[in-house]
């Protein structure tokens, strides 16, 4: 059978990761810094990119499409080598003389599918762990945030040839088409849904997979919170990208006893932040088409809006919106949100908030508001989530140090910092014995008794 352009494009790829270009460091430093400089070159276009497609002030541009893939890649380059250096390891007293080694392999040819809510960093951010790790890549950017696909695109195709980095942009078509492929690593980025079709897709040809996705990602209030620092944290980490974060708080459980003052508190920091009119403010992103906007729309219950609900399909523009006296039985509360609006639960004990929060699948994140020492550990003790904060909203995601990815359906595997780089390698390892020395005792007619070979394994 003849083989297509994407079965080409891989073989290319292929042939060339076997020529072992990619495996010395300096290859992988090298690419990186030629990224790094690829991408300041092109910092201006970026930010425009991305405000086309999301309406991002250049401040939120920046920091959250950028300046955190500036810090990822020179944290990666200063740890390359350390990381990709051969690892000894202890071995057990019966396998001596010898020494066991862990090898960190790069898996081969990796393909990346981003999404379209950062679309900048979501698709850079595998990549230069990818490379770093000495793979190969074939890149699929979001067809939906079309303006920033392009200036990756260009970024990409202007930085490497496409037998190290190529770039395959299109729909659905096309994502089918790549995701067929016999690659060595698949990273995708999106929604649970559509996780589990990649996830499926990879199990034919039995290829690794790391699944970045999303969920209801909960923000306890306890009655021993900060308010005003709970409020100004929660509004920042809700409505930046205007809700569009796999790791924004998708609702609120709030001790009984302070909702109301809470409550308070949120309605002031959102006019602080953005405004009487947060239509006028440029601080506050669009949603990235009509569809979504529909969608959100179904959502709100004006019956239960106490700030915003506002909504103009044609300048896809949805207000902060509050809701309260929610109940899990609310459209709302159905799936992830993703978007401007912040249902509201009230509790009574924190036992009842963790029995919420468990009622979902694992969320991707959790947030925990408190100075109670007792309460954070039992949190921490009994509620799995993908990764989170106390007394802070998703800057957890920030940190080259921490390891950020999900858990059961919020997803698989991690990545950022040393995570990335483990993310795409294969860890080999290897057991050597000297030639000089092989008593055999476990040979046919050569073993030793069953009673002093219990006593060295048992």
């Amino acid at each position: 059978m003849e083989m297509n352009k994407y079965q080409l494009l891989l073989e290319k790829q292929r042939n060339y990761f076997r020529t072992g270009a990619t495996l010395p460091v300096a290859f992988r430093k090298k690419a990186l810094q030629t990224l790094l400089m690829a991408i300041k070159k092109r910092e201006n276009e970026i930010l425009e990119a991305v405000k086309i497609d999301l309406r991002k002030s250049s401040f939120e541009a920046y920091t959250n499409e950028i300046g955190i893939i500036y810090l990822e890649i020179k944290h990666l380059m200063k740890n390359i080598a350390k990381w990709a250096k051969p690892k000894k390891t202890k071995i057990e007293m019966f396998l001596m003389p010898g020494s066991g080694t862990i090898y960190n392999e790069p898996y081969g040819t990796s393909l990346i599918i981003a999404p379209w809510n950062y679309p900048f960093q979501l698709v850079i951010a595998p990549l230069i762990a990818a490379i770093a790790a000495g793979n190969t890549a074939i890149v699929k950017p979001s067809e939906v945030s079309q303006a920033t696909a392009k200036i990756v695109t260009t970024i990409l195709e202007e930085s490497f040839s496409d037998n190290f980095v190529a770039v395959v942009n299109g729909g659905i078509d096309e994502t089918t088409a790549l995701l067929s492929l016999p690659v060595d690593k698949i990273f995708f980025t999106g929604s649970v849904p559509v996780g589990k079709i990649v996830m499926a897709a990879a199990a034919k040809n039995l290829t690794p997979v790391t699944l970045e996705l999303g969920g209801k990602s909960p923000v306890i209030v306890d009655k021993s919170a900060d308010l005003t620092l709970a409020a100004r944290k929660i509004v920042w980490g809700k409505f930046n990208n205007a809700g569009q974060t796999c790791v924004a708080p998708d609702y609120i459980l709030v001790d009984k006893s302070i909702e109301s003052d809470f409550l308070k508190k949120l309605q002031e920091v959102i006019r602080e932040f953005y405004g009487e009119n947060p239509d006028e403010s440029k601080d506050f992103g669009r949603i990235i088409n009509e569809r979504h906007v529909a969608r959100l729309e179904k959502l709100i219950n004006s019956n239960k809006v106490v700030f915003g609900g506002k909504v103009n399909v044609n300048k896809k523009y949805i207000a902060p919106t509050i809701m309260v006296n929610v109940t899990l039985d609310d459209v709302v509360m159905q799936d992830e949100i993703f978007g401007p609006i912040l249902p509201i639960l009230a509790f009574e004990k924190i036992e009842d908030a963790i029995s919420i929060i468990r009622s979902f699948s694992k969320p991707l994140a959790l947030y925990l508001f408190t100075k109670d020492k007792n309460v954070e550990k039992l949190i921490m003790e009994r509620v799995s989530f993908g990764g989170g904060g106390v007394n802070t909203t998703i800057l957890h995601v920030a940190s080259s140090h921490l390891p950020f990815g999900g858990v059961g359906q919020s997803g698989t595997g991690s990545y950022h910092g040393k995570a990335g780089f483990d993310d795409f390698s294969h860890k080999k390892s290897v057991l050597k014995q000297p030639v000089f020395f092989d008593p055999g005792i476990t040979y046919p007619g050569k073993q030793i008794s069953l009673k002093l070979i219990k006593m060295i394994m048992g």
